[in-house]
Parts: structure tokens; sequence; C-alpha cells
């Protein structure tokens, strides 16, 4: 699909994900988290690739590490559709470059961080993820990626849409909730690619790419009124070509946000998670009294204070 020019735009924002290493029994590794009611321990040679932590072995797997234990704690909540296995995996690899460092091998390079972690993770799910939510930890701020996968130059341009000061602004026009419902974006991925891949809905995706470059356009140029009418376009085809992305209370937000003049959308895989708008200040501001008023009696829910993020990994 080169030719008609694959975009995302990506926000990072201050809900960061903080991965501990710690000294643990020699030839064992221990992976726990934040959220999670159990943690996953196995002897070195015999990691699992394909537990709930199998992400997170994989990449100590890669580095030939054992004797040591990981703790991760992340700012937003589980399953909550915003990135964070990936974003905790981008944390996760940084921490063990850093430590190999004492070993006397060279300090990976944000871009060899976002190439170990994607392969990584397409790996332990093939075919079922992109780079976009690795690409957003590992540098931060707001962005608009061309993905270029046939290129040996690399497989994306990366374009900064917003200075500082930009992204400050920016923080006043956006709004993120929770749904009080975790999600499993494999499940969703993969039906979305069948359905692009046999041509169901592929006019519909390549509408939205349109329709994301000029998202990444209006944003650039902090024409606020046009991202929230064309995020109000894209869930239009949204609707469309995934419909089960939507359940009663995010497609309740979203409709909330389009009522008061911004623009939402479900983030990640939908099904749950969040839900994000975009609008001008006045707007958002009253946006925020409705969505915290619907969320009031959802076990879990609620609006997630955040801004934009202008740093990746440290």
């Amino acid at each position: 699909m080169a030719g008609v020019v694959p975009v995302t735009v990506n926000i990072a924002v201050t809900l960061r994900t903080k991965v501990t290493l710690a000294p643990f029994t020699e030839g064992r590794i221990r992976v726990s988290s934040q959220g999670f009611l159990h943690r996953e321990e196995f002897p070195v040679d015999a990691l699992r690739f394909d537990s709930t932590f199998g992400l997170f072995f994989s990449a100590l797997a890669h580095f030939a590490f054992h004797g040591v234990e990981v703790r991760i704690a992340a700012g937003s909540p589980v399953k909550a559709a915003l990135g964070g296995s990936s974003t905790a995996l981008i944390a996760l690899i940084k921490a063990l470059s850093d430590l190999s460092t004492l070993l006397g091998r060279p300090r990976l390079s944000q871009k060899e961080i976002l190439h170990l972690g994607y392969h990584l993770e397409d790996a332990v799910s093939p075919g079922k993820c992109g780079i976009q939510d690795q690409a957003a930890a590992v540098y931060g701020g707001v962005s608009q990626w061309v993905w270029q996968y046939e290129s040996l130059k690399g497989p994306f341009h990366r374009r900064a849409l917003l200075d500082r000061r930009g992204q400050r602004e920016l923080s006043e026009r956006i709004l993120l909730a929770y749904s009080g419902k975790s999600h499993v974006s494999s499940r969703m991925n993969q039906a979305w690619i069948r359905d692009f891949l046999s041509g169901k809905t592929r006019t519909g995706w390549v509408k939205v790419n349109d329709l994301v470059k000029g998202l990444g356009l209006s944003i650039q140029n902090k024409a606020w009124k046009e991202g929230a009418r064309l995020l109000r376009e894209e869930m239009a085809v949204r609707r469309e070509i995934t419909p089960d992305a939507l359940i009663p209370v995010t497609a309740r937000l979203i409709r909330q946000a389009e009522e008061v003049g911004c623009g939402a959308r479900f983030t990640g895989a939908g099904a749950g998670g969040s839900v994000w708008a975009l609008g001008e200040k006045k707007n958002i501001d009253t946006l925020r009294e409705t969505w915290r008023d619907t969320l009031a009696s959802v076990k879990g829910a609620g609006i997630l204070p955040c801004e934009v993020d202008p740093h990746g990994v440290r």
C-alpha cells in the first residue's frame, strides 16, 4: 500500500511507565507488573514467550541476562488501549541496554531501541502489531509517521508536528478517559487485518489514511477546530469498518464529544479501553464535566489527567 503513503499520528502523554531491574536468583528470571495479581518466574533455559509477560522475557533472552527481577509500574490502567505493553517493552530494552554497558557493550540508540522493540513484539505476536506505539514511547511528543516498510533506509519517516509551546497548547485541547473495561487488542487486530486483506474494508482504511494526513496537518497548524472535524469524519468511517471497536460506554462518550463540537475516538483497538477527544479549549472544558458525570457510575472508569509528554524513554 505504499502508493497511498500510509501514515499515523501519535501523541505521547504523561502517563509514564517505569521499569526497575533488581538482583534475583542466579539462572532464573522473574517479571511482575502493577495491576496484575500474579508474577511469572522461569529458569533462563525455559523462558515462556507465550505467557502473560512473554514479551518481556523475550527482551531478557535477547540480552542473555539472568538472575534478574523486572518490576513494571504503569501510570495508566492495565489494558487501557494506550500502548502500555509496547511502552513497558521500550522501557525494559532501555534499562537492559544501559545495564549491558557494564559488560562493555555499546548503548543502543533510539532507532536501535525502536527497531529491536518492534521486532521482538512482532515475533511474539506475529503480524498483529505496527511500530507506532513503540515509536511514541521512544521519541515522545507529537509526531506524524510515514510508514515505508519497503525502504532499505528504514521503515518510517518521522515528522515532529509541534514544538514545546505547541505541545502545551495541545495539552489544553485534548481529553482522555478510561472506560472501565479492559480490552484484548490481538483479537480485534486480527479481525481488522483479515477484512483488510480480503478487500472488504480496504477502501475505508484508505479513506481513514487520507483523513489522518489532514489531522496531522491541522495539528501542525494549530487548527484545532479543523482537527476536531477531521476526527469526527474519521470516526464516521470507523463506525462502518470497525463497528466492533465500540461498546455502549465508549460510543456514548464519543457521541457526547461530537455534540459539543469536539472530535473523539477510541484508542488502540477499542472494544473497551480508552477514548480521547480533541477540540477548542472551551469545548474540551465542557466535555470534561460531561464525561466526568457519565463515568461516575462506571466502576474503575474516569478521566485520566495528563498532558502531552515531550520526552520519550529515558
